[in-house]
């Protein structure tokens, strides 16, 4: 059996955008791991276009934020990436403009927002798994921050769930560079389908082109 082609993969009647913690507190000017931010920047500006092309295509767009409480009650302590959050002079507290998505994706109304205070990802701690599956998603589109954890993580947790996934690789980042470059080939690359924004956006006009012309 043929593997399907990229637009058959993505079709829009059963694919979702994820977008993973892309926040103002996370990859904003005030972020809470600043190194991550700095590189984050081109990343952002794609994941804007990938939701932009998404909404066109009539593709869902879910985002992931992550917020830790005050008290930090029900928010992991057992790793040092947390420990190194807590100490952080940036508090992401639920409701705060840190937790909010970056305007350079929207979120316009038809999007859902998910918010995390427990785990590695946003298939933990939240209804994302039960909403795809709601949502009739077959594949997701995963996009983000980082590869470090939460991106490979989703990946991971998307395909033991059933999901074919695809990963757009100017999307994603991690820290330093090279080493997201060289998970993404040596790793993700094994598990779901690496392309490009603008390979995912000419397969849907793709579909939405071939879909004018049956009709």
């Amino acid at each position: 059996m043929a593997a399907p082609t990229l637009a058959e993969l993505v079709d829009p009647s059963y694919t979702a955008v994820v977008t993973s913690e892309v926040q103002n507190g996370v990859v904003g000017e005030r972020a809470a791991l600043p190194e991550l931010a700095a590189l984050a920047a081109p990343a952002v500006e794609k994941v804007g276009e990938l939701c932009r092309s998404a909404r066109a295509a009539g593709v869902r767009v879910i985002h992931a934020t992550a917020a830790r409480r005050a008290d930090a009650a029900g928010s992991n302590n057992n790793a040092r990436l947390f420990a190194a959050v807590r100490r952080s002079p940036v508090a992401l507290l639920p409701g705060s403009p840190e937790v909010q998505v970056v305007p350079a994706l929207g979120p316009e109304p038809e999007d859902i927002v998910l918010c995390r205070l427990h785990g590695l990802n946003p298939m933990a701690g939240t209804d994302l798994d039960p909403i795809l599956r709601n949502l009739g998603v077959r594949t997701v589109v995963v996009s983000g921050v980082s590869v470090n954890v939460a991106i490979t993580n989703l990946v991971m947790d998307a395909v033991n769930n059933g999901y074919q996934v695809v990963v757009p690789r100017d999307a994603v980042t991690g820290v330093p560079q090279a080493y997201a470059d060289a998970v993404i080939d040596n790793t993700l690359s094994v598990l779901a389908t690496i392309t490009t924004v603008g390979e995912l956006a000419t397969a849907w006009t793709g579909i939405g082109t071939a879909e004018e012309d049956e009709q």
